[in-house]
């Protein structure tokens, strides 16, 4: 059997109790994640320029965006989530791949969910389904795609949103195979993006195209049936080397959600090692801006490669800057949304700091690893290991402080009731009998008229 076919007949196939309890909670967890996000997101001006730009030419608006009171149709509402939900950085990654799978997946299945009657359990279920997907497939051709330049969460992204719509809409399997070679043949996202709206784009068209893919799919329009494995197939033609097996080993049994991680800073996820250290070093030894004279980097090949920018000017570029992610640590001693926004990246104190930063690759160091040293004023220089950052696999975030950063950015859009009600949804959503109840809640509109 094809791997394609393997896929397509597992996400078919799996039962709702075939999911570990284990699995459903970190679904839940991965819920709450990625809403925030969405939530966070919301009035980021790059979602009021798609909303400028698409909503003329959208279809009927019988689709509810996550943090907005506009309505659009639903393959535009998915593209819309899906922007909103990636846009700053802070949804959830693996990172033994680099894939943002949740913001592509959830933000098609919550489209779908606000236009149609879906449980939550079933909603979970297609939501660790697509996930595994995606997954699995980055499994297979990280890391040669990832290093020609290819961005995970477009590319393997509008496969999991594919499988997880195909999953609800009911396909056959051979339709299925038809939705994930469509979905396949949309493939899409350039890490040359990175630091610019476009970045969000490929999470907002991985969530359109996966659910226009399973739509066309269910409707009998075909497509070849080795999408991912064929000698023309995704793997074959976007990676220089792949291993096609790590898309079915261990599936059903091994998911892919329990290697899933939540970012606590804002950034790309090999700065927050960094941060994490810069931060430690300014609260023991009580730095000011003023007393840092250098600061010395030595991190992982992977952040050189991905987080070099500089000179930067735009709070989109600072979240792949390892040397802006050292000076708010030092300068600030925090890292959240207002430290990656323009006026930050913009504050000399701070440009100061970036400017006196270097990096060094070392390959001893892992990736969420980082060596950070520190020149004072006064002749001393402080410095500090980290061994594993927070948030990162070895040291995750707890359900209590994920819940913290998801009721930080929900309060950018959302009144505290409302706030508490998402959250008890999020957390007991496979009790949900109407998905369409936590897309309300999560609405402004719904909740003014409520």
């Amino acid at each position: 059997m094809s791997e394609t076919r393997a896929l397509a007949e597992f996400v078919l196939g799996c039962r709702s109790g075939d999911i570990p309890a284990d699995v459903r909670h970190e679904a839940h967890r991965a819920l709450l994640n990625i809403i925030g996000c969405s939530l966070g997101g919301a009035r980021h001006p790059a979602v009021d320029r798609v909303l400028t730009a698409f909503a003329p030419v959208a279809g009927a608006p019988t689709a509810s965006l996550l943090g907005r009171a506009e309505r659009l149709d639903p393959l535009h509402a998915a593209l819309v989530n899906g922007i909103s939900s990636h846009v700053l950085d802070y949804d959830d990654t693996v990172p033994k791949n680099y894939g943002h799978h949740s913001s592509p997946v959830a933000s098609a299945l919550l489209a779908y969910a606000s236009v149609n009657p879906v449980s939550g359990r079933d909603f979970v279920d297609a939501f660790v389904l697509g996930f595994d997907v995606s997954s699995r497939v980055a499994n297979a051709v990280y890391p040669a795609h990832y290093d020609a330049g290819w961005h995970m969460t477009g590319t393997v992204g509008v496969l999991g949103a594919a499988a997880a719509v195909g999953r609800l809409l009911g396909l056959t399997a051979g339709q299925m195979v038809w939705a994930l070679g469509l979905a396949a043949t949309q493939s899409a996202g350039l890490r040359e993006m990175f630091g610019s709206m476009a970045k969000s784009f490929h999470a907002g068209r991985a969530a359109q195209n996966g659910y226009g893919a399973a739509l066309l799919a269910h409707s009998g329009f075909t497509a070849g049936e080795h999408g991912l494995d064929g000698p023309r197939g995704f793997a074959a033609v976007l990676a220089s080397e792949y291993d096609l097996s790590r898309i079915t080993v261990a599936l059903g049994e091994q998911f892919e959600l329990r290697d899933n991680t939540y970012k606590p800073f804002p950034c790309g996820i090999v700065i927050h090692p960094t941060i994490d250290g810069c931060i430690r070093l300014r609260h023991e030894h009580a730095i000011e801006a003023s007393d840092v004279t250098a600061v010395r980097l030595r991190v992982a090949p992977l952040v050189i490669d991905l987080c070099n920018q500089r000179p930067i000017t735009r709070g989109l570029q600072g979240k792949f800057s390892v040397y802006h992610g050292a000076a708010i640590g030092l300068v600030c001693g925090r890292a959240g949304l207002r430290e990656f926004s323009d006026d930050a990246v913009n504050d000399p104190a701070i440009a100061r700091v970036r400017d006196l930063t270097t990096a060094t690759a070392a390959a001893t160091v892992s990736e969420d690893q980082a060596h950070v040293e520190v020149a004072l004023r006064d002749g001393r220089t402080v410095s500090t290991f980290v061994e594993a950052s927070i948030g990162n696999v070895r040291h995750p975030l707890s359900d209590a402080r994920l819940e913290a950063k998801f009721r930080e950015q929900a309060g950018t859009v959302l009144p505290p009731p409302a706030i508490d009600v998402l959250a008890r949804l999020c957390w007991d959503v496979d009790t949900v009998m109407d998905m369409r109840e936590v897309v309300a809640v999560a609405t402004p509109r719904a909740l003014a008229s409520s």
